[in-house]
């Protein structure tokens, strides 16, 4: 369970980030469609895991690996953001976040269920 300052640091990085990837993303990964779901702050605050959902993406891994190409210039970047409010700039990981399309395959799964009338009369 995380611990109130870990709350506190991970809506800032998530808020930055949004904001960040939202005005330059441009710049590392063209004009796809990317927004920041969720950040995780390891309990010392050294790190940020960061989710990214790759919107009608054909290839998102690549898309992922252009922007951890760009990890340091984005770090220093939030870096510059958040800087007088924060001791340590966190390490910068990026997953992929496929929360939403795991829940439209079960969405799917369910559209397509065959329930039986229940022919029993009493």
């Amino acid at each position: 369970m995380d611990s109130t300052r870990q709350n506190k640091f991970s809506r800032l990085i998530l808020k930055e980030m949004a904001d960040l990837l939202s005005r330059e993303g441009q710049n590392y990964y063209g004009n796809a469609f990317v927004t920041v779901t969720e950040v995780r702050v390891s309990p010392d605050l050294s790190q940020a895991k960061i989710y990214l959902s790759l919107f009608k993406e054909k290839d998102p891994a690549r898309l992922l690996e252009m922007i951890r190409m760009h990890t340091k210039e984005i770090r220093g970047h939030l870096g510059n953001r958040i800087r007088n409010q924060v001791r340590v700039i966190p390490e910068l990981l990026f997953f992929i976040d496929d929360s939403l399309d795991y829940a439209e395959k079960i969405n799917n799964l369910m559209k397509n269920i065959i329930i039986p009338p229940d022919d029993q009369k009493g």
